[in-house]
């Protein structure tokens, strides 16, 4: 079997409405996707997170490497992307070009040998995943709290278990929002905050103090990704689980972030961070030092069940009879892309979404949306 074809496909949506975060704002989605084809007419889809067009001009690049090879040999092959990019693209969106190839190399992989991805990680340790939904960002509305409520109580009734909010605004505003949020969803829902590095660390610490009480599973993103020590300063300050890891890639990012104990919960970004090949590797280096794993997902159903696949394969830590469930993140925000694109369509059941069976990444691409969506010459 041989790699003949790459197409990669830069697709773009724009919003019916724009929504925000502490860093910017989203008035469009715009996402690389790339297909790779074999001599035998097997294919697999990858998804890469970063700057779709950069990802794209980033596969064009590693293409050559890639033509005439064995996708079976996916370990080598990730090595040579990795070479080809090391001198200049150290821990750069580059790799979200390797991370597109990788989870679509696996996908071939799966197809091939007949088999669901989380087999050939090396087999599941659970069969269904818990997803929380991501929202409640920040709009113009003059009536936000409000908003924010009835949106945090839509994902109630659609049986969330588990809320990822947006805090960054300001101390007193995410107070606020958190309160009102919390009221609303009751004390049997899960709650997290993600300030997307909005704060320093005097005001990460600050805002942990006071919503402490209205318990937060985790405070994602307080401070900036580059000063370690400072996230490792705020877990001494709070009972708040500190997370991150979006920003990282490869596992010599994530030996930084864990060596310098600066969270509770590693979030490895499986779009950017190095594909699935490198994201088993991230997996074992957290499950050394005893941090929990819980990807960050962001993108198209592509990403989304390369998340499942890996998340069915994590390893309970620690071991025990009736292990807890491990979360995956489930973006809730406008997305016609990551609704139309793949098939067939996530359904969750009683707060859980089931690992696929089929083989590879057990889904695959709607051509007329492919079509709707792409802008790539």
């Amino acid at each position: 079997m041989k790699i003949v074809k790459l197409e990669a496909h830069v697709l773009s949506n724009k919003l019916k409405q724009s929504f925000f975060f502490s860093q910017w704002a989203y008035n469009e989605r715009r996402i690389c996707v790339v297909k790779i084809t074999t001599d035998e007419g097997v294919y697999g889809w990858g998804e890469g997170y970063g700057p779709a067009d950069v990802i794209q001009k980033g596969i064009a690049l590693l293409e050559p490497l890639l033509m005439g090879k064995n996708p079976l040999e996916n370990e080598s092959l990730w090595f040579e992307m990795y070479r080809k990019t090391l001198d200049f693209a150290r821990r750069s969106v580059l790799f979200a070009a390797s991370s597109a190839i990788d989870i679509a190399l696996w996908d071939i992989k799966g197809k091939a040998l007949n088999l669901p991805v989380s087999t050939l990680l090396g087999g599941r340790h659970r069969n269904k995943v818990v997803p929380y939904a991501t929202g409640l960002y920040f709009s113009d509305s003059k009536t936000l709290v409000q908003d924010l409520v009835v949106e945090a109580k839509a994902y109630v009734d659609q049986g969330f278990k588990a809320i990822k909010m947006k805090v960054g605004l300001s101390i007193k505003d995410d107070i606020e929002h958190v309160k009102n949020v919390r009221k609303a969803i009751g004390k049997d829902i899960k709650l997290m905050v993600d300030s997307n590095h909005a704060y320093s660390l005097r005001e990460a610490a600050e805002l942990a103090r006071k919503i402490e009480s209205y318990d937060i599973t985790w405070f994602e993103e307080p401070v900036s990704p580059e000063f370690y020590d400072q996230y490792s300063e705020l877990r001494s300050k709070t009972s708040i689980p500190i997370a991150g890891g979006e920003c990282e890639y490869l596992r010599y990012g994530f030996l930084q972030l864990l060596q310098n104990k600066s969270v509770d919960i590693a979030q490895v970004e499986i779009c950017a961070s190095g594909g699935l090949t490198e994201a088993k590797r991230i997996g074992s280096l957290a499950n050394t030092f005893g941090v929990d794993l819980i990807p960050h997902v962001w993108g198209t159903g592509i990403g989304f069940h390369a998340a499942l696949h890996f998340i069915a394969n994590i390893e309970p830590l620690p071991g025990r009879l009736f292990p807890p469930d491990i979360f995956i993140e489930y973006d809730r925000t406008e997305n016609a892309i990551r609704d139309q694109l793949t098939f067939p369509v996530v359904k969750m059941n009683n707060g859980y979404i089931d690992v696929p069976q089929s083989p590879g990444l057990g889904i695959d691409i709607d051509t007329s949306a492919l079509k709707e969506f792409s802008i790539s010459p």
